[in-house]
């Protein structure tokens, strides 16, 4: 086995000599979130300090506009890192995304130095849409990640968790069409749309309690209708099914559209389902890679939890599972001392900058690179 401890040294000098670029980036991200398939800034940004530290950057990648590919090295053993940059609607970037490319900026930048010695190829993906447009999911349609040797990032969270265990899910948009009246003066020549989305809201209530604990059927209605003194003739939504595997995902998706079929049914108005990506995978660890992340984060004093409280976290999902079933992978939680505050919450957002995110950052792109050297010498 190789002796690592002259590149481990320099690995973590450069995270520590890059700290304040890479907080500066992730401070800039936060401070201008952009939404799924929006990312241009964010992906312009997050490849520039590639470039510049010598990663030859593909913009456009795979004809997607706010994806990029940037690669350096030509070692046998090809290294995956995603970045991902999207935010969240009306949250900004209450999820962190701004530190997962922070944190996989320093760690392929780190790694740089090294990399033809140890025979390493980096291949750092610009990955957009990972908030319910399935970017990694397009990507991989269109041929990325094949072939890769271990894919890798770390995202944020309330405390560290180690294993990942997001669930599958599908995300749809629902509709339905009814006919406008006046709603005082002729309400039975109306078909009411609103009342299609109540009674399938309905139906999904009383279906929970036939649903098994590890499925979750939650959404949200985008359009209610445009006036009280009219019978709305349009709805809109959108709506999440998640199970703990793609199989189960499936099993339990007719159940819950048989509820907006009774919407329908109820009213009068066309129901349409229309995916809004491919269903997200479950997650499949890589033990061995897992370990050595464990252990490096561990050397840097990272604390990890387990439990309730981990699978509680790992009820979310990501387009990173759709990765994980082609390739080796992993994706641990770094804490980012955020208290009470969870993911998808404005106040986690408010967490995602200062001391504790500064932290967690450095720690993050130290560990994930260290992890390369343990997995590409092993």
């Amino acid at each position: 086995m190789n002796d690592l401890t002259g590149p481990r040294e320099r690995v973590a000098a450069q995270v520590r000599a890059d700290t304040e670029r890479l907080i500066a980036l992730s401070e800039r991200l936060h401070a201008h979130p952009e939404i799924a398939w929006q990312e241009h800034r964010a992906a312009r940004w997050v490849a520039e300090p590639l470039a510049d530290a010598g990663f030859s950057v593909t913009e456009k990648y795979l004809g997607l506009e706010t994806a990029f590919l940037a690669t350096y090295g030509s070692g046998p053993f090809r290294l995956g890192l995603c970045a991902e940059y999207d935010a969240l609607p009306g949250l900004g970037h209450a999820c962190g995304h701004n530190l997962i490319s922070a944190i996989t900026v320093g760690a392929a930048r780190a790694l740089a130095p090294v990399a033809d010695e140890l025979g390493l190829t980096i291949e750092v993906y610009g990955t957009p849409a990972e908030e319910g447009g399935g970017g990694k999911i397009e990507m991989l349609d269109r041929g990325a990640f094949a072939g890769l040797d271990l894919a890798m990032m770390a995202h944020p969270a309330p405390v560290d968790v180690a294993e990942a265990r997001p669930f599958a899910v599908s995300h749809s948009h629902v509709s339905y069409r009814g006919k406008s009246a006046h709603a005082a003066a002729y309400p039975e020549q109306g078909v009411n749309a609103a009342d299609a989305f109540t009674v399938a809201q309905v139906a999904i209530g009383l279906l929970r309690q036939q649903l098994p604990p590890s499925v979750r059927v939650h959404g949200v209605m985008t359009n209610g209708g445009e006036a009280p003194n009219a019978i709305p003739a349009h709805t809109e939504g959108r709506w999440y099914v998640r199970a703990e595997s793609l199989a189960e995902l499936a099993e339990v998706e007719s159940k819950v559209w048989r509820c907006f079929e009774a919407g329908a049914i109820a009213t009068g108005a066309e129901l349409t389902i229309e995916p809004e990506s491919k269903p997200y995978a479950e997650f499949r660890t890589d033990e061995a890679a897992l370990s050595a992340y464990v252990a490096n984060a561990r050397r840097l004093g990272r604390e990890f939890v387990s439990g309730a409280v981990a699978a509680r976290m790992n009820r979310a999902s990501t387009d990173m599972g759709n990765v994980s079933q082609l390739v080796p992978a992993i994706h641990p939680y770094v804490g980012i001392n955020s208290g009470s505050a969870s993911n998808h919450q404005p106040e986690f957002a408010a967490h995602c900058i200062g001391p504790d995110a500064e932290r967690a950052l450095f720690d993050a792109a130290t560990a994930l690179a260290w992890t390369a050297l343990d997995t590409v010498s092993g």
